[in-house]
């Protein structure tokens, strides 16, 4: 698979997924001007776009993404939350897959504090890898096999995030958020050590918080933790 990060933090997330014959967008939440630049302009050979979740920096240019005749996936609540119609769009659910040319795809609930969020579970009948896909959620009780490719959200760190409020940089509303909406380092690993990691190319972590994180430590950890090629989505800018 090949995968680019075109965004991917607190302020706006844009992936672009291909096994080869089918791009996708994973996300629309940074403007549709910067998307366009990051696929070099070749909007036209994207075929779908996958919506976690309506919260802006996931969905910001979704309306673009469909007035560009890219067709949107995401569940009904999301719809309904963004106010989505017509002919492009297309209401999905947790647990039913569906396909997108030569790409099979599970969604999955997630734990997020609005209602809908979803997380997928990518399969290419091409070249029979899998890609997981999971952002915005404290916790995952699912288990996967086989797994290829690992995109997970990897926000902050409960003792950067404590600093952060004992400096009073944060309250503690926003902690509460955050410990109840977006996976910590530690859940990751706890993620991680709990799966199948046997066919794992690499791991890339997602959604960093420009505060509470640290790219560096991140990716030693996740590295020790696993022993898989670990990248941090955007260190090495837009298009990798």
């Amino acid at each position: 698979m090949n995968i680019q990060t075109l965004a991917s933090s607190s302020a706006g997330n844009c992936y672009r997924i291909s096994d080869g014959y089918t791009p996708l967008l994973i996300e629309a939440g940074i403007p549709w001007r910067q998307i366009q630049q990051g696929l070099d302009y070749r909007t036209s050979e994207i075929q779908g776009c996958l919506i976690t979740h309506g919260h802006k920096d996931h969905s910001k240019a979704v309306n673009d993404v469909m007035r560009a005749a890219i067709d949107v996936y995401t569940s009904k609540e999301t719809a309904a939350f963004l106010g989505l119609n017509g002919h492009r769009l297309h209401e999905i659910e947790a647990g039913r897959q569906f396909k997108i040319g030569t790409l099979e795809i599970l969604p999955f609930e997630t734990e997020h504090d609005i209602e809908g969020s979803l997380a997928f579970l990518l399969y290419s009948n091409k070249t029979r890898e899998k890609l997981l896909f999971l952002t915005d959620s404290y916790y995952c009780k699912y288990r996967f096999k086989g797994l290829n490719y690992v995109l997970i959200e990897c926000n902050f760190a409960n003792d950067i995030l404590r600093r952060n409020i004992e400096a009073g940089l944060i309250d503690s509303a926003m902690k509460n958020r955050l410990l109840q909406s977006h996976f910590s380092l530690d859940h990751v690993k706890q993620f991680l050590r709990a799966n199948d990691l046997s066919q794992v190319k690499e791991i890339r972590l997602i959604h960093l918080s420009a505060g509470n994180s640290d790219a560096e430590r991140f990716k030693r950890e996740v590295m020790a933790t696993t022993g898989k090629p670990v990248i941090v989505a955007g260190e090495w800018g837009v298009g990798r």
